[in-house]
């Protein structure tokens, strides 16, 4: 994984835990790879994946089992959706706002292309 230096790197593992869950490789009730394991496989500092999944614990996306690792929760894909959506309405979308006002570009314009895309 590379990684952007606009956004600190455990907000990436966030988005790479996401990215996922929302893609099915991590299942609901299934364990989820240690936080050694994430950071070997992602080359970083344990210590930050560890403050990504504790970021993910306390959305309830994954839960500890003493002595067993994390798991992920049944109700995991429903948060992550609800939080990618946030994040889009406040982030993603209102960058888009003011790059449209910048060009000129109407909804409208927006809504026909998006048309032509499906």
């Amino acid at each position: 994984m590379e990684f952007n230096s606009n956004k600190p790197i455990y907000k990436q593992i966030i988005d790479y835990s996401f990215g996922q869950i929302l893609s099915g490789n991590w299942i609901p009730g299934e364990r989820v790879p240690s936080v050694r394991e994430l950071s070997l496989l992602l080359s970083v500092n344990s210590h930050t994946v560890l403050k990504a999944y504790e970021y993910l614990q306390a959305e309830e996306i994954i839960t500890p089992k003493r002595g067993m690792g994390f798991y992920l929760s049944p109700e995991a894909m429903a948060h992550v959706n609800s939080a990618r959506r946030q994040e889009f309405f406040d982030t993603t979308l209102k960058d888009l706002f003011k790059e449209m006002k910048l060009l000129n570009i109407s909804i409208d314009e927006v809504v026909e292309q998006f048309k032509k895309q499906e």
